[in-house]
């Protein structure tokens, strides 16, 4: 197997050694492992790095990494990017003071995108969202978790779970797949949503777990949506076919999804705009990863999820860009990132930590991603001349990212 040696690196950030993959909570969310003037080797996987005195001086492929800094790929995990069409007019209902949930309830919103995909063929739902694949690719994502839930029908959520799989086969992201039938309710079915939750949990469920078409099941818990009680049916259904749960819990209202996420085993429970103390003590016993979505307060303006006090209560975080047409409508991790640096008050380290080791926990892939350990996925990308880690968020928006390698394979940005 071909080598590559990339040497003279001004810095690597995210070193971690062979037994050190935890999840980092409080405190330890502001310690990066960092080396600098250094080398590493890689075929599909890390074989070795370390400072510049102790550079092998043979390789298949060695490439000079002077004024760059190396950093783990990104670890998005949560994402809604096979979708159909956009929803700009939407956006321009919040600037003339409608409220997300009031365009829901007019039928914007999840149904809007629903009706829109129920009427895409497959293979534009594949094209387009391997054109998003990329674009978050280019970005420095190197894992990504993506959601269904624009179906909000048999034939539609079984469809964007295929095109889920053939983005697993044809790209070297590692993708994680979730089943968010019970997303919204369907119109059809708002008069008897006891129906609706039936073939969610009776007909979609069994077959997406006999053809192994998701990791997950996700439930939109909150006001408006999925009831707690509705929310622990689906998930205790799910688990009893193999899938672990997942939730969107706590958007619009203190709604108890955190709760009903920890009471399931929940991976992770995302958003998190409106918790409390209690939510907080809760997730502080258990194993679920708590998850932001900073993209989804900035472009709703609505609350950010308290993550400067979840942190300093001890918890750890991950954050996510939530990629999807109504409520995040960009990939950019790093400009997520930026936001949560400047509007939550989050240090660079901190962000770093949340998108890389710990988002790799919410999607379970800790010991393959989301740092730079001898054995991992060769998943990195280099950046062009700045200065440190700080630099990427401070100068925000920039793209700083000069080349790409996931599982050891350069990528086109």
């Amino acid at each position: 197997m071909r080598t590559t040696l990339i040497k003279n690196i001004k810095s690597i950030y995210g070193i971690t050694n062979n037994a050190d993959n935890a999840f980092k909570k409080g405190h330890q969310m502001k310690n990066v492992g960092i080396i600098h003037d250094a080398y590493i080797l890689f075929d599909t996987k890390i074989l070795e790095f370390g400072p510049m005195s102790d550079c092998p001086d043979r390789a298949d492929n060695i490439l000079d990494g002077s004024d760059s800094i190396l950093l783990p790929a990104w670890c998005d995990s949560h994402s809604h990017i096979v979708f159909a069409g956009s929803r700009e007019n939407e956006f321009v209902l919040r600037l003339q003071g409608k409220t997300y949930e009031e365009i829901a309830k007019s039928g914007g919103g999840i149904l809007n995108s629903a009706e829109k995909l129920q009427k895409t063929r497959p293979e534009d739902l594949y094209r387009d969202a391997h054109k998003r694949l990329n674009e978050v690719i280019s970005y420095g994502t190197g894992a990504i978790e993506i959601k269904s839930g624009y179906g909000l029908t048999f034939e539609s959520e079984i469809n964007m779970l295929k095109v889920i799989r053939l983005l697993k086969e044809n790209s070297d992201v590692e993708i994680k797949a979730t089943f968010l039938g019970a997303h919204a309710i369907p119109k059809q079915y708002a008069a008897d949503r006891n129906a609706y939750i039936r073939i969610v949990t009776e007909e979609m469920l069994p077959y997406i777990a006999t053809n192994n078409l998701a990791d997950y099941c996700d439930v939109f818990c909150d006001e408006g949506f999925y009831t707690v009680d509705e929310t622990d049916h689906i998930l205790q259904k799910a688990a009893n076919l193999g899938l672990k749960a997942k939730i969107h819990a706590n958007e619009l209202a203190n709604s108890g999804g955190v709760q009903v996420g920890i009471k399931n085993n929940a991976v992770s429970v995302d958003h998190l705009e409106r918790i409390g103390m209690e939510e907080i003590e809760c997730l502080k016993h258990s194993d679920t990863v708590p998850t932001a979505l900073p993209n989804v307060s900035f472009f709703l303006n609505i609350p950010y999820a308290p993550c400067r006090q979840m942190i300093d209560a001890g918890l750890g975080i991950a954050l996510a860009t939530d990629y999807n047409p109504g409520s995040s409508p960009s990939g950019n991790m790093a400009l997520m990132m930026a936001i949560a640096c400047h509007q939550m008050k989050l240090t660079p380290e901190e962000v770093f930590n949340a998108a890389t080791i710990n988002g790799a926990h919410a999607m379970e892939i800790q010991n393959t991603h989301g740092s730079i350990t001898v054995g991992k996925a060769a998943s990195f990308f280099l950046t062009d001349n700045i200065p440190n880690l700080a630099y990427m968020f401070y100068h925000f928006g920039a793209n700083h990212i000069q080349n790409i390698w996931l599982n050891g394979k350069i990528q086109n940005k």
